[in-house]
């Protein structure tokens, strides 16, 4: 069965090989969000995130003759995206040093102190926001790029074993397998090191804001992963709110999903030029 979100992908992109210009910009905004997310995941960096979307955007549209409606619409797109990501350049936080035992000595060599004592001009409560999304997208780079691109589609957007196997081009039972490794690794850490549910452990989100903003992860006038928020990752994908006690796995994919799900800067303005090209005259005959 074809649901309606995919029917409706297909429709708008049966227009726009007909011709339609705008049934091909409203399939660029309808997705350009979501691969932003993913992105920003996937890099830490918004300027990197913006790159990696402006280049699956381009990849989409020069390709969308391509596709053959046997899958999603997005599943198509995020297996473009992999291939981008996995092919791009070292990213700005992309540390090929980086691990969990050097995250975790950075942080504990962050020293403590209150926040109160600093004067940034933004309310406090945004600043340690800041800080606990920095950070916790700073654990996702401690995985490698495979680890990332399955964590992200397996945990955060939940998809079903079948179709990240699809999008990863792997066996359903291999793409399972890493996705467990990466879980494993990643919410070990932070049950050994975070407080946000391990209250035993002393680092808190509060206590180190002033050490990041100090060290550059936290940019107080920018606000990277809170800037043009939507809404939560964990409303996009229409998730119920559970019962997670005693479920320590669970407790932090809820942390990861309650991430803002940010909007995207504008693709349009920068595919208008490719979308007047001659090629894209020939390919989609556009009006």
């Amino acid at each position: 069965m074809i649901d309606s979100t995919m029917a409706n992908d297909n429709e708008l992109i049966e227009k726009a090989l007909d011709g339609s210009k705008a049934a091909l910009e409203e399939l660029v905004k309808k997705h350009q969000h979501y691969i932003f997310n993913v992105a920003l995941s996937l890099l830490g960096d918004a300027d990197d995130a913006s790159d990696l979307m402006q280049e699956a955007l381009i990849k989409m549209v020069t390709k969308l003759n391509t596709f053959r409606q046997e899958s999603n619409f997005r599943t198509w797109l995020y297996r473009i995206v992999k291939n981008q990501f996995l092919n791009m350049k070292r990213g700005r936080n992309e540390d090929p040093n980086l691990s969990f035992a050097v995250f975790g000595q950075g942080l504990d060599q962050t020293p403590d102190e209150l926040i109160s004592t600093h004067t940034y001009g933004v309310e406090e409560k945004l600043l340690v926001n800041e800080a606990k999304l920095s950070c916790m997208k700073g654990m996702l780079l401690c995985l490698d790029r495979e680890q990332r691109l399955i964590y992200i589609l397996g945990e955060l957007f939940e998809f079903p074993d079948t179709v990240g196997g699809e999008i990863m081009e792997m066996s359903r039972e291999n793409f399972r397998v890493r996705l467990h490794r990466a879980k494993k690794q990643l919410y070990e850490f932070m049950n050994d090191k975070c407080g946000l549910v391990n209250k035993n452990n002393p680092c808190r989100c509060a206590r180190k804001t002033a050490g990041f903003i100090r060290a550059g992860y936290v940019d107080p006038v920018k606000l990277t992963f809170q800037k043009n928020r939507l809404t939560t990752l964990q409303k996009v994908l229409d998730k119920k709110v559970e019962d997670y006690s005693g479920a320590i796995i669970s407790q932090y994919q809820q942390l990861f999903q309650e991430h803002p799900f940010l909007e995207g800067p504008d693709m349009m303005k920068n595919l208008s030029k490719l979308l007047s090209s001659d090629k894209m005259k020939d390919t989609f005959d556009l009006n």
